[in-house]
């Protein structure tokens, strides 16, 4: 490491001003803080910071989703991998771009960011709408509010939102049967050529015809969907680890499932014709992932531990309203940003039934 700290500094003045690549003083600032420690100081107060908090929360997050990525290259190869490659490429390159239009570094913040819009996509999604999905939700979901920090909506859900949306038939028809064994026929579609011979239905579009997939093939993985959302024993792994880190907030993904079982199970107890089991509905989708990844987000989401318990209720209610009673087959990616939406609402609450109540203790 030494030798490329030693490196890094004979060709820091090529991107430092009045270097012949300035312009480019974000990506290699961003490249140097990712592989050591910021040397800056604070000059005002407060002065007790730690360097890697960054650091330290986008690497869990990533560690924690390790079992979800092995998952997608166990199932979908090296589809899998093209995405990823075509996800961090663009949406690099927009967070590239305003940084140098602002003169700040690229957030290490995207490094999360660029793993979680491959997991949200359906395997065989063209590599043109993945480019063009993760660009939007960088564009729109985050650098338009002011960049990492003051972004109100997930940006990795606010891109598959906008492709849901712009090209429902191309995605509603991306969906590939996972694999057995990693190779063999995936391998043949990097390019995403020859997909209807293996395009088939997901166990939510099968509910809606009265069809329900085995639970047991829900858990292990082997049902088609997002390439992240389809293993539950996956996802579970990996967002009990993010728990223990406390990276990510036990109470909102407990409110979360919690409020969505409940209300389940009372649709299953009024009408079990019509409504599956909630053990059913809880492996089905990506309820899980987007539990323990996507709303224990901690800039989008509430910052008062009471604001958390209310925004994961929202979450699964509005998740349940959405499966059951409208045309779309999920409802997770428009339930967390509805409650990305009255997440500030929800701490605001919290804070003014606070204050009355010390107000009228003093």
């Amino acid at each position: 490491m030494k030798v490329l700290l030693r490196l890094l500094d004979k060709v820091r003045p090529t991107f430092e001003d009045g270097g012949r690549l300035h312009l480019l003083h974000p990506a290699f600032e961003a490249i140097e803080h990712f592989l050591f420690s910021p040397s800056q100081t604070t000059i005002t107060a407060p002065h007790v910071r730690d360097p890697l908090d960054l650091k330290r929360f986008m690497s869990m997050a990533i560690i924690s989703l390790v079992p979800c990525i092995l998952a997608g290259l166990y199932f979908y190869g090296l589809r899998f991998i093209a995405i990823i490659v075509v996800s961090y490429a663009a949406g690099l390159t927009v967070e590239l771009i305003f940084a140098i239009a602002r003169k700040e570094g690229i957030n290490e913040g995207f490094f999360v960011t660029g793993i979680l819009f491959p997991l949200i996509m359906p395997p065989a999604v063209p590599l043109w709408m993945v480019a063009l999905g993760v660009a939007f939700g960088v564009f729109i979901g985050k650098e338009i509010f002011g960049g990492t920090g003051r972004n109100l909506f997930n940006p990795a859900l606010v891109g598959r939102c906008f492709l849901a949306l712009a090209y429902p038939a191309q995605m509603s028809g991306s969906w590939l049967a996972p694999a057995t064994e990693l190779g063999g026929r995936v391998l043949k579609y990097v390019d995403g050529s020859n997909l209807d011979a293996v395009t088939t239905a997901t166990p939510l579009a099968l509910a809606k015809q009265g069809e329900f997939v085995s639970t047991a093939h829900m858990f292990v993985g082997n049902v088609a969907g997002s390439i992240g959302e389809t293993s539950a024993i996956a996802i579970l792994a990996g967002g009990i680890f993010l728990l223990m880190t406390r990276v990510g907030s036990w109470r909102t993904v407990v409110s979360t499932l919690a409020s969505f079982a409940v209300l389940a199970a009372i649709l299953r107890h009024a009408q079990p014709d019509r409504f599956g089991p909630v053990l059913w509905h809880l492996c089905a989708g990506g309820l899980l992932f987007g539990a323990f990844f996507m709303t224990t987000d901690p800039v989008t989401g509430p910052v008062t531990n009471t604001g958390k318990w209310l925004y994961g209720a929202v979450i699964g209610a509005t998740t349940v309203l959405i499966r059951n009673f409208t045309g779309y087959v999920e409802g997770v990616t428009f339930a967390i940003l509805l409650g990305n939406i009255v997440a500030p609402i929800l701490d605001e609450a919290v804070f003014a039934v606070r204050l009355r109540r010390l107000r009228s203790e003093g």
